[in-house]
């Protein structure tokens, strides 16, 4: 007779180390495969859900608003994820000192796929009434948390193994993700929505895209674990004082470095809403224009937006990433004094708006993540990254749809480029405070 041996936690992982047992040698090349797919998987769910809260949850979720308000209503549960991202950064940083990094992503990626999944099969509030927006507010909260667990680290890792020379090019590999996954999401979501017909959509053609995002998180699940569970990767995480560390002796001893690394890049994550989520909510709300034409145009526009995240690499490597985020900075505040009255200017002002807030986008977000990393102790290198990334997204995007529509519908499009404005100024007094941040990136 056989006896069962018992899967723990610690044996998954030995098994998962043997499977992929490969070459210890390490090579940033690598590294930068798992990151762009670990990224582009996160931002495509990102983006599927960001598309369907303006197309389909205010319909869907809230049929007894106007459209306006029930689009605020959407945004409101849309920034659930970004206040859970922390808590689920504390959660999976304790299972990862105790069970290890890759049960953690294993747990993570399954909760983010099956979330997002579990919206694929949400029923209205004309079947379940006021449960609708409880499930959605609950599946958004899964969505948060499971971002959180997503860290691998794999992006800090990518930075500390790049040649001193090429930190810029390495740094803006991870965030090829962002205009990956909107150029994924749009894409399906512009096919669906221009095959079908409106009711045929809103009934059913919109749960599609959901589904493909929980295959994708599977693939990019075992395409991470097929790095960071390695022999020598383990190592090099550890060589490289990249091992979880506990949230209040990190914060404690790292505060200062987590809350300007959180408000560094304030300029490029608020510009991330306000060129993607917020003009297709306006548009979509206040022009003629038909949704999936406008998705078109967001997928050129991501599309020169990788074009600009790639120069900001070269860019970077030449000049200083503190001088470039700075610059960028700047031609973001002069963006905002004028583009966003563009999204009333027809096809044309749509198309300019889209194409130059990319550019600027890509040229900002391409250095902005993990810009200071490098200032933290080496020990909490890991967990504060993961807290500044958390901390930077919620005070830079996760309300920017809210507020940006909310103040254009009241007051203006001027009003959301004040939005802009601010993020703009925040990122550029961040720069000039951190001393030792203008030391350790120019």
């Amino acid at each position: 007779m056989t006896t069962a041996v018992p899967h723990t936690p610690a044996s998954i992982e030995r098994g998962a180390a043997q499977i992929n047992h490969h070459d210890d040698a390490v090579e940033p090349g690598e590294i930068a495969i798992g990151v762009i797919i670990g990224r582009t998987s996160e931002f495509f769910d990102f983006f599927v859900y960001a598309i369907a809260s303006v197309l389909v949850f205010p319909k869907l979720i809230f049929p007894n608003a106007d459209p306006v308000t029930g689009t605020l209503y959407s945004f409101a549960i849309f920034a659930l994820a970004f206040i859970a991202r922390p808590f689920g950064s504390v959660i999976f940083m304790a299972i990862d000192r105790r069970y290890g990094r890759s049960l953690k992503l294993t747990i993570a990626l399954f909760l983010l796929g099956g979330s997002t999944a579990a919206v694929a099969f949400l029923p209205g509030t004309a079947e379940i009434g006021i449960w609708a927006a409880v499930l959605l507010s609950v599946f958004r909260i899964g969505q948060g948390l499971a971002l959180g667990g997503a860290w691998d680290g794999l992006a800090s890792l990518l930075a500390l193994n790049a040649p001193q020379s090429r930190r810029g090019w390495y740094a803006m590999i991870p965030q090829l993700g962002a205009p990956l996954g909107l150029m994924m999401a749009s894409a399906l979501f512009a096919y669906f929505s221009s095959r079908l017909s409106a009711q045929d959509f809103l009934d059913w053609g919109w749960r599609y895209p959901f589904f493909v995002a929980f295959a994708i998180n599977v693939v990019a699940l075992f395409a991470r674990l097929r790095i960071v569970s390695t022999p020598g990767y383990a190592k090099l995480f550890e060589s490289r004082d990249l091992q979880p560390s506990r949230v209040m002796r990190t914060v404690r001893d790292d505060g200062r470095t987590i809350v300007l690394g959180a408000f560094a890049p304030l300029a490029s994550f608020a510009l991330f809403h306000m060129v993607t989520v917020f003009p297709l909510s306006w548009v979509f709300l206040f022009t003629s224009g038909a949704p999936s034409r406008f998705l078109v145009i967001e997928i050129g526009g991501a599309a020169v937006g990788v074009f600009a995240i790639v120069a900001s690499g070269l860019i970077a490597d030449r000049v200083g990433r503190r001088l470039l985020l700075g610059v960028s900075a700047a031609g973001i505040a002069a963006f905002s004094g004028f583009a966003p009255q563009l999204l009333d200017a027809g096809e044309i002002g749509q198309i300019v708006f889209m194409v130059v807030g990319f550019a600027l986008l890509g040229l900002s977000f391409g250095q902005s993540s993990g810009a200071i990393n490098a200032n933290f102790h080496g020990e909490h290198r890991y967990t504060g990254a993961a807290l500044t990334s958390d901390l930077a997204w919620l005070f830079g995007a996760g309300f920017a749809p809210l507020v940006a529509l909310y103040l254009a519908f009241h007051f203006g499009l001027l009003a959301a480029g004040g939005y802009l404005l601010s993020g703009a100024v925040g990122t550029m007094v961040a720069l000039a405070v951190n001393k030792e941040l203008a030391r350790k990136i120019s």
